[in-house]
């Protein structure tokens, strides 16, 4: 596809060089003509062309979100507790739960 894009601008690139060159042509002729025949047609047929891949890549977004949302919605009823993300340290691992013991007076 973006070959025929590249070789697309490169024949207006031409056309628009030819128009702005000529006796009875000008710059602004040769700026309207790559915008009207070049980049204007060229972004339609690129987002047509385009519109499947955007497809695609929305439903497997969606896809994703709806796996994430079901494993979440698992591991809540099941007991399991998600992984803290807050990225702060836990106040306390097992082993240190225990109170030391103390002498008796």
């Amino acid at each position: 596809m973006y070959l025929v894009v590249i070789a697309w601008l490169y024949v207006t690139v031409m056309m628009a060089l030819a128009e702005a060159t000529s006796s009875t042509g000008s710059v602004l002729g040769a700026v309207f003509t790559f915008l009207l025949y070049g980049v204007l047609p060229l972004s339609i047929v690129v987002y047509i062309l385009g519109t499947p891949g955007r497809k695609r890549a929305l439903r497997a977004q969606q896809m994703a979100e709806q796996e994430d949302t079901a494993v979440t919605a698992s591991a809540s009823s099941s007991g399991l507790a998600t992984p803290d993300a807050s990225g702060h340290a836990p106040a306390a691992t097992p082993a240190d739960s225990i109170a030391p013991v103390r002498k008796e007076m």
